[in-house]
């Protein structure tokens, strides 16, 4: 995939919902580990695989055609797999909360959690579903209830085959300040200021972030390199800026940050490393 024509994510105006979707390109196969799914995201594959790993429903694979579906909130552990000479290449989509609210609100309660969730190119007309999206996304001419409905055909297409989405997802500390972090990822955050904005003294905070296991440099560093990784699979943006929107010093900082954390290159995920 040519990064210089990647598209830039794609938003339905206020007051509808946002749906984003944006192409997905990598070049060196590479394992992702607990990565934090903020809204309802679909994978469609286009080229390669994709390998998750699913503490419900153990080790999946996603070929080319196929759907993946990941529900709010989840950490989770995957491997994007470029076939030979060419890249891993994939549409993703994310759906906000009120959009999964409006067709999941009334579903039976789950006894149990419905993990990563897979549909396959050969039984179900998944590629129809991302076209209908791409060409909502991209008229100009429709009107916004309009976009809004036609946006809503892919969420219950979901529901009529099978697929369970969570309508309220657990809102543990470490996302919440993760979310903050998000408003703006390129400043320097300090607890003490992140603490504030909670309105708790940071010892507080500090206690409140250790019932998740994570500590606030841990979050602030996690949430910059995983921003960091989206921004190297879909956008063209150099690496040096990219660096320094996520909050680095240094692009040398984020390379060898990144490479700690993921165990590749940031370059890598652009150009096959040889």
């Amino acid at each position: 995939m040519d990064h210089k024509n990647a598209h830039q994510d794609v938003m339905v105006p206020s007051p509808v919902a946002s749906v984003s979707i944006f192409p997905i390109s990598q070049a060196t196969a590479a394992t992702f580990t607990d990565l934090y799914i903020g809204q309802a995201f679909l994978c469609f594959i286009q080229s390669g695989s994709k390998r998750v790993v699913c503490p419900v429903r153990g080790e999946l694979i996603a070929e080319q055609g196929d759907l993946l579906i990941f529900a709010p909130g989840d950490l989770v552990t995957l491997e994007n797999r470029p076939v030979p000479n060419a890249n891993y290449l994939a549409d993703g989509v994310y759906f906000s909360h009120d959009l999964v609210e409006s067709v999941f609100a009334e579903q039976p309660r789950p006894t149990s959690p419905a993990g990563i969730q897979l549909l396959r190119a050969a039984s179900t007309d998944i590629s129809t579903i991302r076209d209908l999206i791409k060409e909502t996304l991209h008229r100009d001419d429709l009107p916004a209830i309009v976009r809004q409905h036609r946006l809503l055909e892919p969420l219950i297409w979901l529901q009529q085959n099978g697929v369970r989405l969570p309508t309220r997802s657990e809102d543990q500390p470490w996302s919440k300040v993760r979310r903050f972090i998000e408003t703006d990822i390129s400043r320097s955050w300090r607890l003490a200021e992140v603490a504030q904005h909670f309105a708790m003294s940071e010892a507080t905070l500090r206690r409140w972030l250790a019932k998740s296991g994570l500590g606030f440099a841990e979050i602030l560093l996690n949430t910059r390199l995983e921003n960091g990784l989206a921004q190297l699979q879909t956008t063209s943006t150099s690496i040096s800026q990219i660096a320094l929107r996520c909050g680095f010093k240094t692009p040398s900082h984020f390379s060898d940050a990144f490479r700690k954390r993921f165990g590749i290159r940031p370059k890598a995920i652009r150009s096959a490393e040889k």
